[in-house]
């Protein structure tokens, strides 16, 4: 995977940094661990950008020590022209989704500032990424409304092209087929939304002294909602009330691929009002707090990645959220920085395990000497490995 043909990783199981100068492959070690945990980079959808230049596939492997399952061993591999495959102790998945929820993971980097900064998009695809690990049930919803939006998007704008009104029977069927998955994908939303609230109100609390609150809202229709039957009846309304412009814009124009989830600090809109400052500690919070909730609901706790969020930050918020990372309120941690001292001036080396990583993307581990063969014999971890190949 890019900048790793051949390494090996071990991770303790409490605090864990990997230092080492930009471009030299810190973040391929926390892209490596996502792809183990949900089958895809956290960086990118597109394969052969994960690929290493001129090499003809990839494969990561990894270990995890899980409080459920015990031992698990995944494999994760592509082959252009092939796909990707993943196994889980040896065995294939039928589907890459298997894996999602298996493992859970919150993954924290420099990108998330389009949270509460940009578009809708990017806080559809937070909530979904929490849902979905914490729900296959939701998934499969996920799955099936995307399935049948894309059938019924297809046929409104092929009857656009040619300005003709679309096959009513077989307009209605797919809409029948986008309510029932909609539905429930809006009313776990909105179920999402009142849990995590206060998740969000305790993280911004433990990470700045200021008294401003932090909430949260998502808002689907005009009028109030009161259970799944009633978000049915409401998104089947929006339909029928859209269908004329739907016809002529060639797509389906409601629905929760089009809703928006809002942030606020207080009272004031954190997109439009919030300061840089305000923008990354709601941005933490909200990381923290997806951790927090996928932890109470799941079997296993996440595990935390961090790549390179402490350099834009104030020494004040770095010591909070490290001494947080240093609790027993989180578990395993991975955090990338650049340069040691963002991380060591405010926690002691000995509360982490750090690992080093060279220009050329060779690892040197606690005690080791940075010897290319000698990387290659590690053995297994305490909580797991990750190799790349080639």
């Amino acid at each position: 995977m890019r900048a790793h043909e051949d390494s090996s990783v071990a991770f303790d199981d409490g605090v864990n940094v990997i230092i080492g100068p930009n471009g030299a492959g810190k973040t391929n070690i926390l892209e490596s661990i996502h792809m183990l945990c949900l089958s895809r980079s956290f960086l990118t959808s597109k394969e052969q950008v994960v690929l290493r230049k001129g090499a003809p596939y990839y494969e990561v492997t990894g270990t995890f020590d899980t409080e459920s399952r015990g031992e698990q061993k995944v494999r994760v591999a592509f082959v252009p022209g092939e796909g990707k495959k993943v196994f889980v102790n040896g065995a294939p998945l039928e589907r890459l989704i298997d894996i999602v929820g298996r493992f859970p993971v919150v993954v924290f980097s420099p990108g998330d500032q389009r949270l509460t900064a940009e578009g809708p998009e990017f806080r559809r695809r937070f909530i979904d990424n929490i849902i979905s690990q914490s729900s296959p049930v939701y998934l499969d919803h996920l799955l099936r409304y995307r399935l049948a939006l894309k059938q019924r998007n297809e046929l409104l704008n092929r009857a656009r092209r040619f300005r003709q009104p679309a096959d009513p029977v077989v307009l209605e069927g797919l809409t029948q087929g986008l309510l029932e998955p909609g539905a429930a994908i809006i009313a776990a939303r909105l179920a999402f939304v009142d849990d995590f609230t206060t998740h969000l109100d305790e993280a911004y609390q433990r990470i700045s002294e200021v008294a401003e609150r932090p909430h949260l809202t998502y808002r689907p229709f005009a009028q109030p909602v009161s259970d799944r039957a009633d978000v049915r009846e409401a998104l089947a309304s929006e339909l029928r009330s859209l269908a004329h412009r739907e016809q002529e814009r060639g797509m389906t124009m409601c629905g929760p691929h089009r809703h928006d989830l809002d942030f606020y600090l207080d009272e004031l809109p954190v997109r439009r009002f919030a300061s840089q400052g305000q923008h990354r500690t709601f941005g933490m919070a909200l990381k923290l707090a997806q951790y927090d909730y996928m932890q109470e609901r799941g079997n296993e706790r996440p595990i935390l990645l961090l790549d390179d969020v402490f350099d834009n930050l104030d020494p004040a918020r770095i010591e909070a959220f490290l001494g947080i990372l240093g609790s027993e309120a989180v578990g395993q941690s991975i955090t990338t920085a650049a340069r040691r001292e963002i991380v060591h001036n405010h926690l002691a080396s000995d509360a982490c395990r750090t690992i080093e990583v060279d220009k050329g993307g060779q690892i040197r581990q606690p005690g080791e000497e940075p010897n290319p063969a000698d990387l290659r014999e590690q053995h297994a971890p305490e909580t797991g490995t990750v190799q790349t190949a080639p």
